[in-house]
């Protein structure tokens, strides 16, 4: 009887309690869709860094990470990269020569990273080859060919078809130069690494440096939840090499992802507390509007502790119609765009310098629906407090007497 008489007393005032449920309902559509930029955001660059270069496992040479010497070699790098290819759910495992170095043009030079990888391995363990903005990407029949980031190419003044010279250290310590023509431009994400990063053919940076040397192999899963499993599988059966994860690889990056949800949760908080003093200020008006009628329900018998419950519940209903409307429209908000996309491209630079894309793609997780209803109880409890301890303080003679 109180849940029913409860929702009918909701929508005797339709005015006042339709600008209540517009309120809760478009305040939780502005925290869920800001909720869902900024997680969207952070797996961007989550997504973006695997897909990049990182992979989900990366497999070095003790200390290679620290030392950066190109003499800290992969042992028996085949056999390791055969081993992991026959693991369960593996898609791709791509072998690469690692070494740091100068490149130059007839302009200027720049220090960059000096990657030698197999064209094919690397194209399905990364996004690589679709990167490619210009030219083409890396022919395993093309001799000494060699692909920039544009970034790296507006600095050196070059373009595809253009020769530069590579410089580095080889084992013995000598220095090594290399000339290579520019196959073709790539563009990433990430500024940085644009200007920062090249990519030659494995066997042609074998033949400078007069053997194979494989310095790291990265792993591309087929789901994230593998990541634990094949990890320690491949530490297992190779214990001396360091075998490591993205997270691990990049803690910066696992420090966001789990920053944004603590963030994401504190922010449709906060919007929620400001909305509890606007559901209390409302209840506390239909209460002293109905003064009146609570103490005619406590003279007949209703006892303090049912309207006590019956106030509690009206402001549950309220909060939750408006809550309700709320995650629909942020929810469809959040599946629209995840079809069409935010073009950021005004904000192109100061994206590309945080490695994230000019393309956004908000989303949200489902776990967030229901945590945001256990949210939206809380605050409706709380807010219904006060106007509650105002009704049961009331004495039914006086109540009548006075609003007669």
């Amino acid at each position: 009887m109180i849940v029913r008489m409860s929702w009918k007393n909701v929508w005797r005032s339709k005015r006042r309690s339709a600008i209540v449920v517009a309120a809760i309902a478009l305040g939780l559509w502005g925290g869920i869709f800001s909720a869902g930029i900024m997680e969207g955001m952070a797996e961007q660059m989550v997504n973006s860094a695997i897909e990049r270069e990182l992979t989900h496992v990366q497999i070095h040479r003790e200390g290679f990470r620290d030392e950066r010497s190109e003499l800290m070699t992969i042992d028996d790098a085949p056999e390791v990269a055969d081993y992991a290819r026959r693991l369960p759910g593996v898609s791709a495992v791509t072998s690469r020569s690692i070494v740091d170095g100068l490149v130059s043009s007839p302009t200027t030079s720049q220090g960059a990273r000096i990657e030698g990888i197999v064209p094919v391995d690397e194209q399905a363990a990364t996004a690589l080859k679709k990167e490619v903005v210009q030219g083409a990407y890396l022919d395993t029949a093309q001799v000494n060919g060699i692909i920039i980031g544009r970034k790296l190419a507006e600095k050196l003044a070059v373009k595809v078809r253009s020769k530069i010279v590579l410089t580095f250290q080889g084992p013995d310590g000598t220095l090594i130069y290399g000339a290579f023509r520019i196959a073709g431009l790539f563009e990433t994400p990430s500024s940085m690494y644009d200007e920062s990063t090249v990519y030659v053919n494995q066997r042609d940076l074998f033949g400078l440096l007069g053997r194979p040397m494989i310095h790291e192999i990265g792993i591309r899963l087929s789901s994230e939840t593998l990541v634990s499993s094949t990890q320690g599988k491949i530490h297992a059966r190779f214990p001396a090499l360091e075998v490591m994860n993205w997270q691990e690889l990049a803690p910066e990056l696992k420090v966001t992802a789990e920053s944004t949800a603590i963030f994401m949760n504190i922010f449709l908080g906060i919007i929620l507390v400001a909305l509890l003093f606007g559901i209390t200020n409302t209840m506390l008006m239909s209460v002293l509007d109905r003064v009146r009628e609570f103490g005619m329900l406590m003279a007949v018998g209703m006892k303090r502790r049912q309207v006590f419950v019956m106030v509690m519940v009206e402001t549950i209903f309220l909060s939750l119609t408006g809550g309700v409307a709320g995650m629909l429209l942020g929810g469809g908000t959040i599946a629209l765009l995840q079809k069409t996309g935010i073009d950021l491209s005004m904000f192109s630079a100061g994206l590309a310098y945080y490695g994230m894309s000019s393309y956004l793609v908000p989303t949200i997780p489902a776990s967030t629906y229901p945590l945001l209803a256990l949210m939206i109880v809380a605050t409706a409890v709380l807010a219904a407090i006060y106007p509650a301890i105002k009704v049961i303080q009331l004495h039914p003679a006086t109540a009548i007497r006075t609003y007669l």
